[in-house]
């Protein structure tokens, strides 16, 4: 993916999250200097095994396993600071050195205790299926312009009376909303002081970091949480997240131009998956899904939720390509398919008589639409040995060409398992 051209790429989801962009970034990290987080913050769970060892990051860019990577949250993600620190010590803990390593953009926003506390009222009176880790109104604070960003924790005598005035307005909203559970200033004025000497040593501009490394003539890789569905614009609304999860958010959520993406490789499951409500038109509710989600070990890496399942959406994922940008596809999770003896693919939908072969946008036909489906012969054989395309049987190099096809853009990576050395770069 990197080269002379290609010195700034970008990592989506092109479905509903969990897609394996987890896996993808480790890959490329091995030749990237800089790897950015763009959005997002702690409900993201991207898991990467190396050996026999499984690591599942939160919040730092999966790229934190490759000693020669520096790694940068950028300004468009939330921060959970306790449960960002726990990480860090996770990481040090089994040999992966973060000092030095690891940097913050001072623009970034905090989520603090109460963020979680009104997520969880809120939660109760609109099921949109959160994670409950603040993410939702650590967002609203942000552009209603209450949030707290990092950069201010280097003024904590002004903080301190910021905080217990925010504070003041939550337990009034709380209050309203019925909740029992009150946020407490001065808890959270301490809590800043004791976070704040940790923290602003990591403290950085990434957007002038990451200009400086793209003139210098290094390679960054932009890796973002969720996927394009969740868009909070281009996702299926109101069933999304709060942050811009496209390529689009790569550039906002880093502080660069857009003009210094050179690429954009979108990560797409050889089905799909979808953790808590919303649409998913491709959905098995039967003995097939329960087979997927056992096949797939589809539960979250963050909530520990199971995922809903179906088959793979080419209108998902055509609408994805086109609204990112994407330059290139990566396909996990093939070897989940080993022991399906046909293998449905919707290549579009049908709402009332009309033909579809993008998902719609609207929540009237989101919910009237009928997928169609070619079947395909599913190969029965283990692919989790292959290294290269010519290795795979034969129905799945079918399968593989077809999804290319459906999509009209080049797959660049194939995923056939968990490890590092289970990837078929094409």
């Amino acid at each position: 993916m990197f080269g002379p051209d290609r010195r700034c790429v970008v990592v989506v989801g092109a479905q509903w999250g969990d897609e394996g962009k987890g896996k993808l970034v480790d890959v490329m990290s091995e030749q990237a200097d800089f790897v950015v987080r763009y959005q997002g913050g702690a409900n993201a769970g991207h898991t990467v095994t190396i050996g026999e060892e499984q690591y599942i990051l939160h919040q730092i860019p999966s790229g934190i396993l490759h000693p020669n990577s520096t790694c940068v949250i950028g300004n468009g993600v939330v921060l959970e600071p306790e449960t960002f620190f726990e990480e860090i010590r996770g990481l040090e803990e089994r040999g992966i050195a973060v000092g030095g390593r690891l940097k913050v953009s001072d623009r970034t926003h905090l989520i603090l205790p109460y963020h979680k506390m009104l997520e969880k009222a809120a939660e109760r009176s609109q099921k949109i299926g959160t994670t409950g880790r603040g993410i939702g109104p650590a967002y609203e604070d942000k552009v209603g312009r209450r949030g707290i960003r990092v950069g201010e924790l280097r003024d904590l005598q002004g903080l301190a009376e910021t905080i217990r005035k925010r504070v003041e307005r939550v337990n009034e909203l709380l209050t309203l909303w019925g909740s029992e559970e009150l946020a407490d200033g001065d808890a959270h004025a301490t809590l800043l002081e004791q976070i704040a000497p940790v923290m602003l040593p990591m403290v950085v501009d990434s957007g002038r970091v990451i200009h400086d490394a793209l003139k210098n003539g290094k390679c960054v890789l932009l890796e973002g949480a969720q996927g394009a569905l969740l868009d909070v614009d281009h996702g299926t609304y109101p069933f999304v997240t709060c942050s811009s999860t496209t390529a689009g958010g790569a550039a906002i959520g880093t502080g660069i131009g857009p003009t210094r993406l050179d690429a954009v490789l979108g990560v797409v499951k050889a089905y799909t998956t979808r953790v808590g409500n919303g649409p998913l038109p491709t959905e098995e509710l039967g003995e097939t899904g329960e087979r997927l989600r056992a096949l797939g070990g589809e539960f979250g890496a963050t909530t520990g939720r199971p995922r809903r399942c179906g088959w793979f959406d080419a209108a998902v994922t055509r609408y994805a390509i086109r609204v990112n940008g994407v330059t290139d596809l990566a396909i996990t999770k093939l070897d989940v398919l080993d022991e399906i003896e046909e293998i449905p693919v919707c290549t579009g939908y049908r709402c009332d008589g009309e033909e579809l072969d993008e998902i719609p946008g609207d929540s009237y036909r989101l919910n009237r639409i009928e997928p169609e489906y070619d079947v395909m012969p599913g190969w029965c054989a283990p692919t989790t040995e292959a290294r290269q395309l010519s290795d795979l049987p034969a129905a799945a190099r079918a399968y593989v060409d077809r999804i290319q096809d459906e999509l009209a853009t080049p797959v660049a990576f194939v995923s056939v398992g968990t490890r590092r050395r289970q990837i078929i770069k094409v």
